[in-house]
């Protein structure tokens, strides 16, 4: 495939992108090891660098604060000159490598709550707690705001940007002010959607009125608001934009969701929800309102961006996270490299749940990706050519055995991957079974593909013995053999009926009827709704007094919207005691109770692969 509508131009005002991909706004958290917080770092540097290198047609630097006072730390700041400096270092180094640079300009509203000497700005009083309710802002403070905009807009322009993006979305100030959902004010800045929409057109005209007349304006929106009442409609949306192009913007950024509600699963979309989940929506808009548009969320191969734009629902394709994974995305999808891609899996692990924790914990420096450990580590994590070639029995055949003998392979040495069972892949390949979590199964595929590609010798059948390794004579040996199922010590545990969660994933065959899992984790949860789904009535024993507590905050609402649609029945603090043919005796606070049970699953996690034998 080629993807000649993907990697084909297209001009904005004075400024023509080389291809369809835009890589959008992520927060990182680099700018917190900055001297004051706020600034470019060397890090944020060579992560765009790389992804510009890549062949991204427009890197959008994360979100800028453009309000010195509502300026949190840990995100970058361009509410003063200077400010300048450092963004001018960043946009100089990302043209130096052959792209372009786009800044997304930002005032986040209760989004800046993680630093508590940040302002916290709201349209209109908003209760936040029993006793305490945040003012609405003042007519004076919103106009400094609008002028903070502007003033943000001059220096994106003094510091070499070539557009800007106005966020207008996630609950931010502006998307504040134009929903009523978060708007109550009965001035001209609230009311009717005419008033409300005076913010963030204000906004616009000060950003317009403060870049070369020939510099693209993106504005970031959401497509509608969910899970709060009286929130903004499509057609709300829709009449929004075409006033906003009437002032100058020229690219529809189309989004979704607010931190308010469990709507924020729509922010950084997990893998559980849909591919391009806002196509739909932002064709719409470019029909109605006549604008450019570029959906985001999920989209995440060449071949779904491709067809995005062959069905002429947009103009451009938001492909930001498949960038984090892998930053040679662009080139590899060009060249028609499709197997040597390093897939977003839409874990959300690494570029949500890192940056969530990251602002109350240090510990958690930036945001990270589970396909790709140098992010963010660009200067000191790549591969380079060895000069002295070994070679390396690796032992285990799972996507980290895959991903080493992809690593040596390309730096010159020889690996053999041995894997003990006839397929490659182990849990990792596995996780694709279950429900919705498909991006799993076809990103290791592709893994495994690209080995044999490339021709890495691969041994299947094979333990890594003492003796294999007395004969190979490798200069190293890497280990890589996983983990393995708990089986607890409860009495009947071995016993007929009691089926391993991996089994079950693996396509063991439990009768459907009434299931107990033992385990309320990831897995117990996937298994659950894996057989729930085939008909089986799930209950859940979990010790603990809440289920999935290993998982990050987007996958778990998405998991838990999912599971209210199945038959599970989930028993919290509950201790399994034995099970007993088709029984299962538990106890909790009520005492003991038995559960009928066609078939038992053990689901209580797992413990790394011993390795002692192998030395």
């Amino acid at each position: 495939m080629a993807f000649d509508k993907l990697f084909s131009p297209i001009k904005i005002r004075g400024l023509e992108l080389p291809n369809r991909v835009v890589m959008s706004a992520m927060g990182t958290l680099f700018a917190a090891k900055s001297e004051d917080k706020r600034s470019v770092t060397d890090k944020l540097i060579q992560y765009h660098v790389v992804r510009a290198k890549g062949g991204s047609g427009l890197n959008t630097v994360e979100v800028c604060a453009v309000d010195a006072a509502s300026s949190p730390r840990g995100f970058l700041s361009i509410s003063d000159d200077r400010y300048i400096p450092g963004l001018r270092r960043l946009t100089d180094a990302i043209h130096e490598a052959g792209g372009l640079a786009a800044v997304q300009l930002w005032q986040g509203s209760l989004a800046v709550s993680a630093d508590p000497q940040a302002e916290k700005l709201v349209p209109s009083d908003r209760k936040l707690a029993e006793n305490f309710t945040l003012p609405g802002m003042s007519v004076e403070r919103i106009r400094t705001v609008i002028q903070a905009f502007g003033d943000g807009a001059r220096r994106a322009a003094e510091a070499g940007f070539d557009a800007v993006e106005f966020h207008c979305g996630h609950n931010y100030l502006p998307h504040s002010f134009l929903s009523a959902a978060f708007n109550q004010r009965q001035d001209e800045w609230g009311g009717s959607l005419e008033n409300r929409m005076r913010f963030p057109l204000e906004c616009i005209r000060a950003i317009r009125a403060n870049i070369p007349e020939d510099m693209p304006l993106f504005m970031r929106i959401v497509h509608q608001d969910d899970f709060v009442e009286n929130g903004l409609t499509p057609e709300d949306v829709i009449a929004f934009c075409k006033e906003a192009g009437k002032l100058g913007v020229d690219v529809l950024n189309v989004s979704r969701g607010n931190i308010f509600s469990a709507a924020t699963i729509y922010e950084v979309p997990p893998v559980d929800l849909p591919h391009g989940l806002n196509v739909e929506a932002a064709a719409r808009i470019r029909r109605e309102t006549g604008m450019l548009t570029m959906p985001c969320g999920r989209i995440n191969t060449p071949e779904l961006a491709e067809q995005i734009l062959e069905d002429d629902q947009a103009d451009l394709v938001v492909m930001a996270r498949a960038q984090l994974a892998d930053p040679e995305f662009c080139n590899k999808a060009k060249a028609g490299k499709l197997t040597s891609i390093k897939y977003c899996i839409g874990c959300d692990q690494g570029c949500y749940d890192y940056f969530y924790y990251g602002l109350n914990d240090p510990k958690y420096e930036h945001i990270t990706c589970m396909r790709n450990p140098a992010l963010g580590e660009e200067a000191t994590r790549s591969l380079t050519p060895t000069q002295t070639p070994k070679k390396v029995l690796i032992a285990g055949g799972g996507i980290a055995g895959i991903e080493a003998a992809d690593a040596l392979f390309k730096r010159g040495h020889h690996p053999v991957l041995c894997e003990a069972s006839d397929h490659l892949g182990g849990q990792f390949l596995l996780a694709g079974v279950a429900p919705r979590k498909g991006d799993f199964r076809r990103a290791c595929e592709m893994a495994i593909r690209n080995i044999q590609e490339e021709g890495v010798e691969i041994r299947l059948n094979t333990a890594v013995t003492p003796e294999l390794i007395e004969k190979e004579a490798p200069d190293a040996v890497l280990i890589s053999i996983g983990s393995e199922p708990i089986v607890p010590r409860i009495p009947g545990a071995d016993g007929p009926g009691v089926f391993g969660s991996h089994e079950t994933l693996a396509g063991a065959q439990v009768p459907v009827g009434s299931v107990v899992i033992i385990g309320g984790g990831l897995v117990g949860m996937e298994v659950a709704e894996h057989l729930a789904h085939q008909g089986s009535h799930v209950t859940v024993v979990e010790m603990k007094d809440a289920i999935l507590t290993e998982m990050g905050m987007l996958r778990k609402i998405s998991t838990q919207m999912s599971m209210a649609q199945e038959d599970i029945t989930v028993m919290l603090n509950t201790t399994c005691k034995r099970i007993d043919g088709k029984q299962v005796v538990v106890e909790n606070e009520e005492g003991e109770k038995t559960l009928a049970a066609d078939a038992v699953i053990l689901a209580i996690g797992s413990k790394p692969r011993p390795s002692e034998d192998l030395q």
